[in-house]
């Protein structure tokens, strides 16, 4: 599946190719991940659970539109309903790139 990396430290969004939520756990660098629904059609923003709560020493901020800011890394990958099932992002690179504000 076609999704986006978004690493706040390098300040970078890069597409990624992921086979599933094992993947998006790896890019993200950890077991713990949640999400929120980016928009209508069916995007979803992942990142670390706790990464508020981890030591964030050296690492950056983004947000993606009105969302919550999110520390180090996220994934932007397609779902049909649920996080459970993932397909390909719909967001293009260039307008994810218009809807990030680094912090």
């Amino acid at each position: 599946m076609n999704a986006y990396l978004i690493d706040a430290s390098a300040r970078t969004i890069t597409p990624v190719t992921i086979a599933g939520l094992d993947d998006v756990k790896t890019l993200i660098g950890y077991d713990s991940v949640d999400s929120d629904e980016v928009d209508a059609t069916g995007d979803r923003l992942f990142f670390d659970e706790s990464c508020f709560l981890r030591d964030q020493t050296g690492k950056g901020r983004f947000k993606l539109d009105n969302l919550a800011p999110v520390a180090d890394k996220g994934v932007v990958v397609g779902s049909t309903g649920d996080a459970a099932s993932l397909k390909d992002a719909a967001v293009s690179l260039d307008a994810l790139r218009q809807r990030v504000s680094w912090l």
